[in-house]
């Protein structure tokens, strides 16, 4: 038991100056041009949505949550950047010092699903849902982004920086813990069968642990898939289900329980359809 401990904290603390690095630009930006990029989700619609989606801070997620509340955006831009999150998947995946042209084909991508999906997603439900104007849901976006996303505009960029990265870390740590215990009682070929690996099924699966509104569903999916458990396919299934915790400010801000699980089972069939395209494709 100690030694998968040990060979736990091992892999989890060769990540650490990496992961702090990435928070550190990560936060850089969003205390420099939150409120640009979050006019810029406004302005530009559901290519705006995936391509700011896609950049690596928790906020766009809560903030198009808030927005589409108040029928700000779209609901297909909210379907973008939903699409295009992918929570603490870049950040781990560069501090594991992955191939930059994978994570760029890995984002790349993620922005083309999150464009197909949102733009069918306004054509499929145009005029299906009742639009209105909420200025007022506008005005809390930041309260709510501090809140769920546990940033604080006034502390700089160092320390959110790394409470963020000392959140992560044990979440990964104990990421790392599990899937080591797991090979280790299940045996590697047992691990492929209970991930279904090669299975048409296995990006049903991955989507559904995306779905899990906490960061700890990024993780897993990022660490299975760096140590080949999953397959691209999967792990795009998987981190396009993703948004964070974005499903539970849209369910607690919206107020259509309809409308949210609508909008919930569309992003996880498309994503787990692209997904298990991709999956054939490569």
């Amino acid at each position: 038991m100690w030694e998968l401990v040990e060979d736990a904290l091992i892999d989890s603390l060769k990540m650490l100056p990496f992961l702090f690095a990435a928070y550190l630009i990560i936060e850089y930006i969003e205390h420099k041009s939150s409120d640009k990029l979050v006019n810029g989700l406004r302005k530009y619609g559901v290519i705006g949505g995936a391509v700011l989606g896609s950049l690596p801070q928790c906020g766009f997620s809560l903030a198009a949550s808030n927005l589409y509340a108040g029928r700000i955006i779209t609901t297909g831009t909210l379907i973008a950047v939903f699409i295009s999150t992918s929570d603490e998947a870049i950040p781990i995946l560069l501090s594991s010092r992955t191939d930059i042209n994978l994570i760029l084909f890995l984002l790349a991508v993620k922005i083309a699903l999150a464009v197909a999906a949102g733009l069918m997603a306004d054509y499929l439900f145009k005029g299906l849902f009742n639009h209105r104007n909420n200025e007022e849901i506008s005005s809390s976006i930041h309260r709510h982004v501090c809140t769920d996303c546990g940033c604080h505009g006034h502390e700089g960029i160092l320390k959110p920086a790394l409470k963020h990265t000392i959140n992560i870390f044990i979440f990964l740590l104990f990421t790392n813990l599990f899937l080591n215990s797991l090979i280790e009682l299940a045996g590697q070929d047992n691990l492929s069968q209970i991930l279904l690996r090669d299975s048409i099924f296995q990006p049903a699966l991955a989507g559904a642990i995306g779905l899990i509104p906490n960061c700890a569903a990024s993780i897993i999916l990022t660490r299975m898939f760096l140590e080949g458990s999953i397959s691209f396919g999967s792990a795009i299934a998987g981190l396009s289900t993703g948004a964070g915790v974005g499903l539970l400010v849209l369910f607690r801000m919206n107020r259509n329980i309809k409308e949210n699980l609508m909008i919930t089972l569309y992003i996880y069939v498309f994503s787990i359809l692209a997904g298990s395209l991709i999956q054939m494709l490569l």
